[in-house]
């Protein structure tokens, strides 16, 4: 569905960077629909969804929207001690994988929110001990996914798939809260997340014009 979404725009950014394709990785805690994210910009299953808690990406995949962009979808935190430092481990070594021996590989990260969670320990932990250092907040993205199911289902209006009014404010109150939350906790100022549910494809085209965006000026040049 999306392969020809703004097409211009990311080929007339691609052709001025000098690179393509631009990586993209799609991280977060487990169960915050990373892989039904990436569902959603295909249009199909290319990434298997876990079903209850247990997580289905275990290693990194990637997956070619376009010749110009290819996503990452990448193992979830908040899963337990030990399954935190290898899936951890995984993430950063995509962040230090280098081509050319001057860039590094990765090019932008989406850190996926579940939209209804107060705890965001886990994308804190994610923001401040895998990404600070490894990766420019400039390139960093968040988004709100399951805005379907923000107020365990209430207000979100079925025969227009669409939040309503209550919920619709609930969601904006999130999304200023989660930005906020970000910078006191770590000192990272990000824009502002937008909010989405990858289930009923609500606001996936808001999801990814955030992407195209805030899309680099430049490949991630290797510090001499």
């Amino acid at each position: 569905m999306y392969e020809n979404y703004r097409r211009e725009d990311i080929e007339d950014h691609i052709h001025k960077i000098g690179f393509h394709p631009l990586d993209v990785m799609v991280t977060g805690a487990t169960g915050a629909g990373k892989s039904s994210t990436l569902n959603s910009f295909f249009d199909k299953v290319v990434a298997k969804v876990g079903e209850g808690v247990d997580p289905e990406t275990m290693e990194l995949s990637a997956y070619s929207l376009t010749d110009q962009m290819r996503f990452w979808d990448t193992p979830g935190l908040g899963d337990g001690i030990q399954r935190d430092v290898a899936h951890a481990k995984k993430i950063t070594d995509l962040l230090l994988r280098t081509h050319h021996e001057r860039f590094y590989f990765l090019d932008m990260a989406v850190i996926i929110v579940e939209a209804g969670t107060r705890d965001i320990g886990t994308t804190l932990n994610l923001m401040e001990h895998v990404l600070r250092g490894n990766l420019p907040a400039d390139r960093i993205l968040v988004a709100l996914n399951q805005a379907d199911f923000a107020m365990k289902g209430r207000h979100w209006d079925a025969r227009h798939n669409c939040p309503d009014a209550v919920l619709k404010a609930y969601l904006e109150e999130r999304a200023d809260s989660l930005k906020r939350r970000i910078y006191e906790s770590t000192g990272i100022r990000l824009c502002r997340p937008v909010y989405y549910s990858a289930r009923y494809r609500y606001h996936i085209d808001k999801l990814y014009d955030l992407i195209i965006d805030h899309m680099p000026d430049s490949p991630r040049k290797i510090s001499a």
